[in-house]
């Protein structure tokens, strides 16, 4: 059962039904709700809605690209992924007199280094807050120079191999000192994870696919069994927070970015993903969007997919370093797949910057 689709459907048709009609700085205006949530359990199947054909490739390229602390729209563009080419194009066009078309733009991000690293940066967005938020500090022990940074992912996973029941293990993109240097900020603007232990049962059914049959005095010997096996003894479950959401087209991309970071996480600190929260503040539709979502609103989902990660090269320090373009190459490949992915057509809905 898809309780996904089923539960964003319901969304807009809540927008539709009780929004507020709100300007807005794009001057589209919108229908408007606060304080809205969506839950899913990351066991019925991989968020990613099939009411309508999803660009996986792009939401895979925009999560590395932040996990690579990146900042600028060339590694985006280098992987045909163009989600961000209207913000940079927007910056691009208010500081400069210049008549050059979205398509050369595009072009010159490709083709001219120097054009790309001054109009292709959108200040300091997602990838730098969640991988050095205080930015870099040199500082000398013992003699020796050692560079610092604040890096809120690695500190993250630290947290959640030494200290899993932790009330702090959040990552926030919202840098109040650095918010006027974004070309826009974080919609997004943080993330908190949780975790508990497996019951024996649970922990049982993952490596036999089957609840446990045997005796109790047998428990303790299987338990020291699953731990030689490397089975998992915890979940992880991850709830994002947003200040404002595009309903329409932004919330079934973060669905997905954040299902598939918190696999990633989960992967990499050897647990369970459990459950998926959105928790969103201003959700709303752009008025120019409303059409569109109404044959949304009459399709019938279909299963759920399901994620494959080839985790073979992962290890311990996956999270170490800010991940390099080949590493990130490779990954677009063959290593994060889906499978059994379904879909009604794509729908095309309009995007206001």
């Amino acid at each position: 059962m898809n309780n996904l689709d089923k539960r964003y459907q319901e969304l807009l048709q809540d927008i539709l039904d009780n929004g507020i009609k709100k300007e807005d700085r794009t001057g589209t205006g919108t229908l408007s709700v606060f304080g809205r949530q969506i839950r899913h359990k990351m066991s019925e199947g991989f968020p990613l809605l099939t009411t309508k054909k999803m660009y996986w490739k792009g939401i895979v390229t925009e999560l590395l690209w932040f996990l690579r602390g990146d900042t600028n729209i060339k590694f985006l563009v280098d992987n045909d992924c163009h989600i961000w080419n209207g913000d940079a194009y927007k910056r691009f066009t208010y500081y400069t007199d210049e008549e050059t078309s979205m398509e050369r733009f595009i072009e010159l991000m490709k083709t001219d280094d120097e054009f790309a690293e001054k109009w292709g940066e959108l200040g300091p967005i997602y990838g730098k807050q969640w991988r050095d938020w205080g930015g870099k500090e040199v500082t000398v022990i013992d003699g020796n120079v050692v560079t610092i940074t604040n890096d809120q992912i690695q500190d993250l996973i630290n947290d959640l191999r030494t200290n899993p029941d932790s009330r702090r293990m959040m990552v926030n993109a919202w840098n109040v000192g650095e918010l006027d240097s974004m070309t826009l900020p974080p919609c997004h603007y943080g993330f908190q994870v949780y975790t508990r232990e497996l019951s024996f049962n649970e922990r049982w059914s993952l490596y036999s696919k089957e609840s446990y049959d045997g005796n109790i005095m047998g428990v303790l010997n299987t338990l020291d069994y699953l731990d030689e096996k490397n089975i998992p003894s915890r979940a992880i479950s991850l709830m994002f927070n947003m200040r404002s959401n595009d309903v329409p087209l932004g919330l079934p991309f973060n669905l997905a970015s954040y299902g598939l970071l918190l696999e990633i996480i989960a992967k990499e600190v050897n647990m369970v993903s459990d459950e998926l929260i959105a928790s969103l503040g201003d959700a709303h539709i752009y008025v120019n969007q409303i059409e569109c979502i109404k044959e949304q609103l009459t399709r019938e989902p279909y299963p759920l997919p399901k994620l494959n990660l080839n985790n073979e090269w992962w290890d311990d320090s996956f999270f170490d370093s800010v991940l390099s373009e080949s590493f990130c190459k490779c990954l677009l490949g063959e290593d994060i797949q889906l499978s059994d992915y379904k879909y009604h057509p794509s729908i095309k809905i309009p995007l206001s910057n």
